[in-house]
């Protein structure tokens, strides 16, 4: 009682070692509060990842830009949250999960307010960079707080905390419409500094400290040459578009190569590099990256593919083919909660392969003809069957990755977040590419959606290889 009770009044102080059970540590007073605070920031930097999506037009019209550069204020932030979350993984479990979470609110928010008075497209992507390293520090840090504070309910905990990203993504662009209409572009950003204001005095008095790691001296080295991986990948990939021999495209992909390479020499070679190798390459870390991006590419990057595969193939209009993501989003969030409760019973394996075959099953649906009913219709009802296969397969996963290692919550959080977003990144850029040199584009992106169901029953095998785990952990 004495320990819950200094946690209780003091929770920015760090704690004693929580009291624990056969059963695991107990859960820390006011965690329902922490589970809406930290839920509220991983939501606002979902949702601002889709919700400049509506404003493009006002941005190039009032800033005087080309489309491109107004496209790269969305390109820009997936891929500095790509860069920025194993960074702050790894980051908060050597200095704290409070801390970088704190700091990634405050980058937020000071970039969504300095945003919002950009008076070029050049210094608006600047900032969308700045505020997607903001963001992106949210998701794991704020993972590993929920887990921390919850003790031996975190597996449920985490498996209702991270449905929360998906779903931001999907409402951003209906409340971007609504502020771009009708109080201009730049209240999606303005929005946030309030919002980010609260969050952090919240934040800084209701989260407990969390347990550090001994202190030392931050691989730079490790964390460079990984953002240049990364960023050199990702920005190749996204001008795929321009063809294969583009040098736009082969120049980034030649230095990401030799990125890469000097990246796995350092990191054998490190006493302590940024990212362990086991976390990369170890049992069960390596399959569940592979999972984690073909997911990414075939739940994340679908929901940038739909509104266009329902124009271009059904004629549908931007607001009714935008709607159709709200289809997905019921579906998961029905099914998301069940699948939480049963996690327990049924181990992490069975969900996966319940989840990942449903995905497949809806995206191929998607790509037939409907049967008599109209297009909308038809989408419409596929899109809830992939909704319903994510929320049976995101808990598991994002559980049976977590509980390899409980003591590198944040690290393996933010690598869970950066392949998912690459793989993304690599299925609408390969995707769009197609479609430019397509005489048939709908067609050829009803081919794709199939290609994704495939890759997705192909990697299905690789599950039963991950460590089954059933209860708490």
């Amino acid at each position: 009682m004495g320990t819950r009770s200094v946690r209780a009044a003091s929770p920015s102080a760090t704690p004693p070692a929580a009291t624990s059970t056969p059963d695991g540590p107990d859960p820390l007073p006011r965690r329902h509060v922490v589970f809406a605070v930290v839920a509220i920031a991983l939501f606002m930097a979902s949702v601002d990842q889709t919700i400049v999506a509506t404003a493009l037009g006002a941005i190039q019209t009032d800033l005087g830009a080309e489309l491109t550069w107004s496209g790269w204020t969305i390109t820009v932030y997936s891929l500095g949250q790509i860069i920025a979350m194993p960074m702050a993984g790894t980051l908060g479990d050597q200095f704290g999960r409070k801390r970088v979470f704190l700091v990634g609110i405050c980058l937020f928010t000071a970039a969504s307010l300095a945003c919002g008075f950009a008076t070029n497209i050049y210094v608006l992507v600047a900032l969308r960079a700045v505020q997607a390293i903001g963001g992106g520090a949210f998701i794991p840090s704020a993972t590993g707080i929920v887990a921390e504070h919850f003790g031996r309910d975190r597996d449920r905990a985490v498996g209702m905390f991270t449905s929360i990203f998906p779903i931001g993504g999907i409402v951003g662009p209906i409340i971007g419409g609504i502020l771009v209409g009708y109080f201009g572009w730049r209240t999606i950003f303005l929005v946030n500094v309030p919002i980010g204001v609260v969050l952090f005095v919240l934040s800084r008095k209701l989260i407990a400290e969390s347990s550090r790691k001994p202190a030392g001296r931050v691989d730079f080295g490790g964390l460079a040459l990984l953002a240049t991986l990364m960023l050199a990948t990702m920005y190749g990939l996204t001008n795929l578009d321009r063809g294969a021999t583009s040098p736009w495209f082969l120049v980034p992909e030649l230095l990401a190569v030799v990125a890469a390479g000097l990246f796995v020499r350092h990191t054998v070679r490190h006493r302590a590099p940024f990212i362990p190798p086991r976390l990369l390459a170890g049992k069960g870390f390596g399959t569940m990256n592979v999972l984690n991006l073909l997911f990414g590419g075939a739940a994340i990057g679908f929901a940038a593919l739909v509104p266009l595969y329902a124009e271009e193939r059904f004629d549908l209009d931007p607001l009714a083919a935008g709607t159709l993501l709200t289809a997905r989003g019921v579906g998961m969030i029905c099914v998301a909660a069940l699948a939480v409760l049963a996690l327990r019973r049924l181990g992490h394996r069975i969900p996966m392969v319940v989840g990942f075959v449903t995905l497949a099953g809806g995206l191929v649906l998607m790509a037939l003809p409907p049967p008599g009913i109209s297009g909308y219709l038809w989408l419409s009802i596929t899109a809830a069957v992939t909704g319903i296969g994510m929320g049976m397969a995101v808990p598991a996963a994002n559980n049976a990755g977590l509980q390899l290692a409980p003591d590198r919550i944040a690290s393996i959080a933010g690598l869970r977040g950066m392949f998912r977003q690459s793989g993304s990144i690599i299925a609408v850029s390969i995707t769009t590419a197609v479609l430019a040199n397509s005489a048939h584009p709908a067609a050829a992106q009803a081919h794709a959606l199939v290609v994704l169901a495939v890759l997705l029953v192909a990697v299905v095998p690789l599950i039963f290889t991950i460590p089954e785990h059933r209860g708490s952990w």
